[in-house]
């Protein structure tokens, strides 16, 4: 049965509408009854589309949207694999992607001679169809949290390899059919414009990004601009006679460096895939499938075979890489579920085989039938072994030290003075955030008077930091506080709210006798023994390419040490970038502790360095695009030596156009007593130096710096 000549709607603004509430309405009712909503979208499509009840048509906007919605898709898995998890299993990717591929197509090329009665040719342009597949069940798979596991990491790497080796058998397949040899020539051709297709995307995108980042910090424009990367690279490779979703996913791992995962951006293309893009694509899925060829008994029989080599065939490699890699029985089904489901590429093979006259009606509908099944199996086999292995993910990590990792409370405080500066705090706060435990962010603002003016400063900015925070789904906690003095409201926070760690934005110096860092944060530290975060960034966090740390002598022996190595960690992690320790030789082992007990898995690397002579040299080694991160100390604390007076005017005088962040490590002992009312004798916490005192101060450090530059103007950097 043919479908209707004309759908029964073909208005834009009906259709959309159409299409909206089935996106709205299908995981609101399969979720009632267990079934994974992807399989929903697909049924819907079947039911509106040409082969049900008309009420569609599979037009050039469903063609459209479709294409745009597995390409999402793709890019989408490239972006949120974690690169380092990815390198611990690209071998053993690499073993299931050529079983996933050789498998398919020897087992497919032996059925197809022998059950099906197909010539060689004809077999081999069969198998190639079951090799292929799409990780239509990946949005499963990222609902459940484990994508950073080590099956769905070598399903996607997996998912590679098997469509590059299918494509790649369907070029000399056709290259036989039209010119009646194979010629190798054309295969090595199209490995070579591979390569330097990757290699032109790897050397052009991340400097495009780079650039573009640093000059557009908007965020619509940074995300139209990584949409354009995306379909840039996707057209390239249908130039070069690749797959489009090939350049998407490849697009995806590429810009994974620039999108963190808790960045407003990631968030902005999460956000329009699965609510738009991405259910397109699978309603445009339903709307290709003809459910009336199974009426058909003479193509039954060859479906039922079709349909037996094309599990059959997905499900040996998986259990091989099971019995190989030690999984359980749950991490093989969820790599089974992302890897069975056939969809655009086998249609694109089977629909070529049947205008090269290769194929007949039959094979053509039985492929139908094997997308409707595999598409329908997939969601479901991954959906009910995703909570085990999510389980499984927790018991493995279960132990002691994971145990007290969770445990731990960090407690962020942000005090946010101005608008302006409230968007980029509460972004490096939230990249700076501890996702194994409970973290709370807490912006504050303190008002020393109640003008409307302050008001309105304070409301401003306190809302601009909800709104930075709800862009990624984080809570951040506004406190407004009228206080006596801007030190005095943010030392109270710290107290009533067990503040772990503050974060501020650097001081701009005003005049000559002004200190570096601003006689506010000078009295802060002398306020409170909590870790503080003095942070400036000229350029975008994720433009960053190396963070450079200097640490000081013994500056193992501080209380909060491995606070500040995880919490630069956690912010190398979420960049991507390359750090640099430049530190003592006895220190080095206890940072590279930290990291491997916490697992970061982060790019570190260390340079030895012997005292402040060093760190003075260091200034010819940073670049604008690092940043360069200078571990502090309090004064008469262990770490702390007389040269740390003059590391303020250094960093003004050297560093003034750099990226800076200057920390100062927790430190245990109790407070300085602050202003009281009861007590007469005690100290005014906003009393500041003579103005004479810090001239002459300042004075005093510029000989003594000139006098080192003088001294160190020949040695050799050991940097």
């Amino acid at each position: 049965m043919l479908p209707l000549a004309t759908a029964l709607v073909t208005q834009p603004v009906p259709i959309f509408f159409i299409v909206l509430v089935i996106i709205l309405c299908a995981p609101l009712l399969l979720n009632k009854l267990k079934i994974p909503h992807i399989i929903g979208m697909i049924v819907a499509g079947v039911v509106i589309g040409p082969y049900g009840f008309n009420v569609l048509d599979n037009d050039s906007s469903f063609a459209i949207f479709g294409q745009v919605g597995l390409l999402y898709l793709m890019f989408l898995a490239g972006l949120e694999i974690d690169m380092y998890h990815l390198k611990l299993n690209l071998r053993r990717g690499f073993l299931f992607g050529l079983l996933t591929l050789l498998v398919p197509l020897g087992l497919g090329i032996v059925t197809s001679l022998y059950l099906l009665n197909l010539d060689l040719l004809t077999s081999m342009l069969l198998g190639a169809m079951y090799a292929s597949h799409t990780l239509i069940a990946y949005p499963v798979a990222a609902r459940f949290g484990i994508t950073k596991s080590s099956e769905v990491l070598i399903a996607v790497v997996g998912t590679i390899i098997a469509v590059i080796g299918a494509l790649l058998v369907l070029a000399a397949t056709v290259n036989i059919k039209k010119e009646g040899a194979f010629y190798p020539s054309e295969i090595l051709m199209l490995i070579g414009r591979l390569a330097l297709w990757c290699v032109a995307v790897l050397y052009a995108y991340p400097r495009l990004t780079r650039l573009f980042f640093k000059k557009y910090p908007d965020k619509v424009m940074q995300y139209v601009f990584v949409l354009a990367m995306v379909f840039l690279a996707a057209w390239t490779a249908q130039l070069i006679g690749l797959e489009a979703v090939l350049g998407a996913f490849f697009a995806g791992l590429v810009l994974n460096r620039y999108v963190p995962a808790t960045s407003p951006l990631m968030s902005s293309i999460e956000f329009v895939g699965n609510a738009l893009f991405i259910p397109y694509f699978l309603i445009s899925v339903g709307m290709m499938i003809n459910v009336r060829v199974i009426a058909d008994s003479s193509t039954l029989a060859v479906a039922g075979v079709m349909l037996a080599v094309a599990l059959a065939s997905k499900w040996i490699p998986a259990y091989i890489v099971q019995r190989v890699n030690g999984f359980t029985v749950s991490g093989r089904n969820v790599l089974f579920g992302l890897t069975t489901a056939h969809t655009a590429v086998a249609l694109a093979v089977v629909t070529l085989g049947y205008n090269l006259h290769m194929f007949d009606s039959r094979i053509l509908n039985s492929t139908v039938l094997v997308i409707l099944v595999t598409c329908a199996l997939a969601p479901v086999m991954t959906a009910a072994s995703a909570p085990r292995l999510k389980i499984a993910m927790l018991e493995q990590e279960d132990d002691e030290d994971s145990i007290l990792r969770r445990n731990r409370h960090n407690n962020t405080l942000i005090p946010v003075a101005n608008p302006i500066t409230a968007q980029s705090l509460v972004e490096m706060a939230m990249l700076m955030q501890n996702t194994r435990g409970r973290h709370d962010i807490f912006a504050l603002h303190v008002r020393t008077d109640n003008t409307p003016a302050s008001k309105a400063i304070s409301e401003n900015s306190l809302s601009e930091a909800r709104k930075t925070g709800a862009a990624v789904d984080v809570d951040i906690h506004t406190l407004e506080r009228y206080d006596l003095n801007i030190v005095t409201g943010i030392v109270n926070a710290i107290e009533e709210r067990e503040i772990t760690e503050v974060i501020l934005g650097m001081h701009r110096k005003m005049s000559v006798i002004d200190s570096f860092f601003g006689n506010k944060v000078e009295q802060l530290l002398r306020a409170t023994n909590r870790m503080i975060i003095i942070t400036r960034c000229f350029i975008p966090p994720n433009t960053l390419t190396r963070i450079v740390v200097w640490v000081p002598k013994d500056a193992q022996y501080e209380s909060g040490f491995s606070r500040w190595v995880r919490a630069l960690a956690r912010l190398t992690r979420q960049i991507g970038c390359r750090i640099i320790f430049c530190c003592a030789g006895d220190i080095q082992p206890l940072v590279r502790g930290v990291l491997y007990q916490e697992n970061y898995g982060i790019r570190c690397e260390f340079r030895t360095v012997e005292g402040w002579d060093d760190f003075i040299l260091l200034g010819n080694h940073v670049l604008d695009d690092d940043l360069f991160v200078i571990i502090g100390a309090r004064a008469n604390s262990v770490s702390y030596s007389s040269d740390m007076a003059e590391m303020p005017s250094f960093l003004q005088r050297y560093f003034s156009r750099n990226n800076l962040m200057v920390i100062y490590p927790e430190q245990f002992g109790a407070d300085v007593a602050l202003t009281s009312f009861t007590d007469p004798l005690s100290s005014d916490i906003s009393t500041t130096a003579s103005p004479l005192w810090l001239r002459v101060k300042s004075w005093w450090r510029r000989i003594v710096n000139a006098k080192r530059r003088f001294t160190h103007r020949h040695r050799k950097p050991k940097y």
